[in-house]
Parts: C-alpha cells; structure tokens; sequence
C-alpha cells in the first residue's frame, strides 16, 4: 500500500516559517519525483516546488527565494522549507510523487498564515 503521509503544517504569523515533511512507504522513493502542491480555497491546485531524482530542483515564481524542497531517500521523505511566509501561502499543501505518469498524493497539510 503507497501512503504518502504529510506533516508540519499549522498557523503562523505572516513573515514566519514552517517546514513540512511527507514520508512514503510503499514505493521505491528514490525513482520518484517529488513535490508539494498547494490549494487555496476557490483556486485550483498548483505546483509549488519539485525535486527529480537526480537532485534537481524548481519552484513556481511565487515561492522563489522563500521556499526550499529538499529530499532525503535514506528516509524516504521530501521537505519544503518556508519562510517569508505570507497570507498568499495560506493553503491546503499535499505530496505527490511521480514516476513516468504513476502519481501518488498525500492527504494534505493545512497551512493557515495570518495574524
């Protein structure tokens, strides 16, 4: 069974930060293209940033210079470090993995920044 499981997620202050984590099982993490996604009540979902297998990594132009993904496949887990945080990041954040069109989502992460 593929999980995708999400965490990190909470209220914060605009100009804070948050890290989220999302750890797999059930796949082979390291032939997976990770990324968090986002969606803001009444928008669709967006891409936010992704790393490939290889290590590379890009961000929408929204995020740029605020957030960083990273991934670590000893532990099967891909993080996205935010700061700068502002009331636009305000979003539900999920997981996806990707593998030649195979996705997978995680359940998803509130993210709520407001003072």
């Amino acid at each position: 069974q593929v999980l995708l499981v999400e965490a990190g997620g909470g209220l914060v202050q605009p100009g804070g930060s948050l890290t989220l984590s999302c750890a797999a099982s059930g796949i082979s993490f390291s032939l997976y293209a990770m990324a968090w996604y986002r969606q803001a009540p009444g928008k669709e979902r967006e891409l936010v940033a992704i790393v490939t297998r290889g290590g590379t990594t890009g961000y929408a132009d929204s995020v740029k210079g605020r957030f960083t993904i990273s991934r670590d496949n000893a532990k099967k887990t891909v993080y996205l470090q935010m700061t700068s945080l502002k009331p636009e990041d305000t979003a539900v954040y999920y997981c996806n993995a990707d593998r030649l069109g195979d996705q997978r989502w995680g359940q998803g992460t509130q993210v709520t920044v407001s003072s």
